[in-house]
């Protein structure tokens, strides 16, 4: 069966959650919302395992056949997560993917991720043998003059009206990256609330002007570039940047770090972790390899308390200065030691 991404949640709904998805295409922010909704649907239902699987030039297939035919120590419901980068499974992982989905294991939802398929790749037997018991999800890049509806309707979404002009204007700034456009509308939203937005508010958002900018700040820190990350953090003060965007920012980039170091704590490289994470731009991947070698899980975990902490501070909950806990985030993040208060 085949669904398209907008149509996907109302479709699990409906008829349940199926033994197969397969997942294709070449946008990053869609790839990994439909899959957070498979995943996410899964756990409401108890599926609370989850093995992940990276199928890169050496992968053995035994490794499929061998959890789908693996019980659970406790008999959990499980989602084997299994991503293609390359797109082609060659001969062998043909053959595996077929007999997989000739006899789907009970309790077990195979995701399957991969790039943009060609028309062979889509009239292939394995590809075939996966859609008829499970659901095949493309995707396809939103852009031309499908780029502003589709602003406006994730404004919407938000609890934000787009006023006149503003859904063209973003269209014209993130150029196509809807990534980028999901991030402006949730910083959007963190600034201004729910509401209507206007062109200067859009403006002041999103200003080219910027000496120092939020998502540089995470990559400096990320560089290990303790001192250098103090006076873009000072930079953006002095520039009237808002708190809780530069913690937006900052918490949005921890949470990611925590989830990829629990594969690196499973036994991964940090390399391999992120050469497989679609949610990493391929010009970040080695900022976010250095992070993941520099701490690992337990360390990320703190620093996403600390996070919170902060986001007390901001509004007055907590006596700590923000400015302060805001300098501690990201000089822990660039490898200086956290000191206790």
């Amino acid at each position: 069966m085949r669904v398209r991404p907008h149509e996907l949640l109302s479709q699990i709904q409906r008829n349940g959650l199926a033994p197969i998805y397969v997942v294709s295409g070449d946008e990053p922010l869609q790839i990994n919302e439909a899959s957070d909704t498979i995943r996410s649907s899964a756990r409401a239902q108890d599926f609370s395992g989850r093995d992940i699987l990276d199928a890169t030039a050496k992968f053995d297939w035994n490794e499929l056949t061998a959890e789908a035919n693996s019980l659970s120590l406790f008999a959990e419901k499980r989602i084997i997560d299994l991503r293609l980068p390359s797109g082609k499974p060659g001969r062998e992982g043909g053959k595996a993917l077929s007999e997989y989905a000739d006899r789907p294991p009970e309790d077990t939802i195979l995701l399957l991720t991969l790039p943009k398929l060609d028309k062979s790749q889509i009239s292939s037997k394995w590809l075939k043998a996966l859609e008829s018991k499970g659901v095949f999800i493309q995707i396809w890049p939103i852009e031309g003059n499908r780029l502003q509806p589709w602003i406006e309707q994730r404004m919407r979404t938000a609890g934000l009206i787009p006023g006149p002009q503003v859904a063209h204007l973003l269209a014209e700034r993130i150029e196509g990256n809807l990534l980028a456009a999901a991030q402006e509308i949730d910083k959007l939203l963190l600034l201004f609330g729910a509401g209507v937005i206007n062109l200067e508010q859009l403006q002041e958002s999103v200003a080219d002007s910027a000496r120092y900018d939020i998502y540089g700040l995470v990559d400096s820190a990320l560089e290990g570039g303790i001192a250098r990350s103090i006076r873009m953090l000072n930079g953006l003060r002095a520039e009237g940047t808002a708190a809780p965007i530069i913690l937006w920012a900052l918490t949005r980039e921890i949470r990611l770090l925590c989830t990829l170091a629990q594969q690196v704590e499973q036994g991964r490289s940090p390399q391999q972790v992120v050469a497989t994470a679609r949610e990493v731009w391929d010009k970040r991947k080695p900022l976010v390899s250095q992070g993941l070698q520099r701490l690992n899980r337990r360390e990320w975990k703190k620093l996403l308390q600390l996070c919170c902490l902060t986001d007390r501070a901001i509004k007055g909950q907590n006596p700590q200065d923000p400015w302060l806990q805001l300098q501690r985030i990201c000089t822990r993040m660039a490898g200086a030691p956290l000191l206790a208060e």
